[in-house]
């Protein structure tokens, strides 16, 4: 064999080339797929293709090979392969036809799907939504079974900001989350995931922390609503909620960082996310003396926010330096993916509230966790179910993948 030979690619199968599709199906137990291609293999035909599932204990397995030519020999695996399967208790089906798979369609996506539950309806309403624009389902598999139900499904055909724009309605009418990114080479690149922190990362808002200290709790809110309202914008707030902390001892920062709660599945989010290899971050309204202590703990790579000024043992009412609002969070999105290396079209970025629309809007996937109308409308996608682990899922990361990583740890 020369060297040309050797690497010379085999050649394409042609369109008329006879295939015979031969699926078994039945009972799944070891050394089913091994049988059927020892079964096939006397006959000298060629593998084109083969898909196997296993749900609750029954194996689906269809294997696309060429036919062997010829009616006699064909005729004979047909029945070698029906005795076989017979002789182990499986049923077999062996269809005719020419050539391999129908090409799949251009403009390729993956629709990542939460239900919390996932019910029968939801999920009709998902497909339809999908083959409404013209799209195909070329293949649906589970990505976890717990917290949430989650399935993706493989789509072509179809562009992918259309398939959004539809499935974004159907998500609404029938209470499931739904996210929908663009097939590539892009979606197993490294990346940068950045986080909002209050109602985010963790499940308090630090402000009001402070607040219960400095017995104020009720005015911050008060002043809360009316930005809320629209009457405040986020910096005029801040300055005025950070006002009623004047005086307040530093003492109060340690019993604060203690009395933060972190999300439920945030240290899973973190600790899977770093270990493939992606950079982490936090962007917040809220406090350096906050962040800065959820950055050691959970080894994040990038954080910013708001410093409250202390003088003499005492907050003074003020932060120093830029304020970190919903513009500033957009900009430190942008500035940490330059400092990462990672193109902002494969950055992510989670968030609740209207200021951070900006940031979601900006990144290459925007994520609303469980959030205001408002946001939800606007984001690329929505999580509402209250464990942030879930974003995982829409990575297309399954519940299997991080449980074994943690045992293997």
């Amino acid at each position: 064999m020369t060297p040309s030979q050797a690497t010379a690619p085999p050649a394409s199968l042609s369109d008329d080339t006879p295939t015979l599709l031969v699926k078994i199906f039945g009972r799944d137990r070891p050394g089913i797929t091994a049988g059927l291609f020892e079964t096939l293999a006397p006959y000298a035909v060629d593998v084109v293709d083969i898909e196997q599932l296993v749900t609750r204990g029954r194996i689906t397995l269809c294997a696309l090979v060429t036919s062997p030519g010829g009616g006699t020999a064909e005729g004979e695996l047909r029945a070698t392969v029906h005795s076989w399967a017979e002789a182990v208790g499986m049923e077999a089906e062996i269809i005719s036809g020419t050539g391999d798979n129908r090409p799949r369609g251009t403009g390729r996506s993956h629709v990542t799907v939460l239900g919390h539950p996932l019910t029968a309806g939801s999920t009709a309403a998902i497909a339809a939504g999908i083959t409404g624009t013209g799209a195909n389902i070329d293949r649906i598999f589970r990505l976890a079974k717990y917290p949430v139900t989650a399935v993706e499904f493989d789509v072509s055909g179809t562009a992918t900001e259309t398939l959004r724009t539809v499935l974004a309605q159907e998500a609404a009418r029938h209470g499931v989350d739904v996210a929908v990114v663009a097939s590539g080479l892009a979606r197993r690149a490294q990346r940068l995931v950045v986080m909002d922190v209050d109602s985010t990362l963790i499940q308090d808002e630090v402000i009001e922390l402070f607040a219960e200290h400095a017995d104020c709790a009720g005015q911050v809110a008060e002043v809360t609503a009316r930005a809320m309202r629209g009457e405040l914008d986020f910096e005029q707030s801040l300055h005025a909620r950070v006002e009623l902390l004047a005086g307040l001892d530093v003492s109060v920062v340690e019993q604060v960082r203690k009395a933060v709660r972190l999300t439920p599945g945030a240290r899973t989010l973190v600790r899977t996310l770093k270990r493939l290899g992606f950079q982490v971050g936090v962007v917040s309204g809220g406090f350096t003396q906050v962040t800065d202590a959820l950055q050691a703990e959970l080894g994040l790579d990038f954080a910013s926010a708001n410093t409250l000024e202390v003088v003499d043992g005492k907050l003074t009412g003020r932060v120093t330096g830029e304020v970190v609002d919903r513009a500033g969070k957009a900009r430190l999105l942008r500035r940490f993916a330059s400092e990462a290396g990672v193109p902002l079209a494969q950055t992510v970025a989670i968030g609740d509230g209207a200021n951070d629309l900006d940031m979601l809007n900006a990144a290459g996937l925007g994520v609303a966790f469980n959030a205001k109308p408002v946001v939800r409308e606007a984001a690329h996608t929505a999580v509402n179910v209250p464990f942030l682990d879930t974003v995982l899922y829409l990575l297309g990361i399954t519940r299997d993948e991080v449980e074994a990583a943690d045992i293997a740890e």
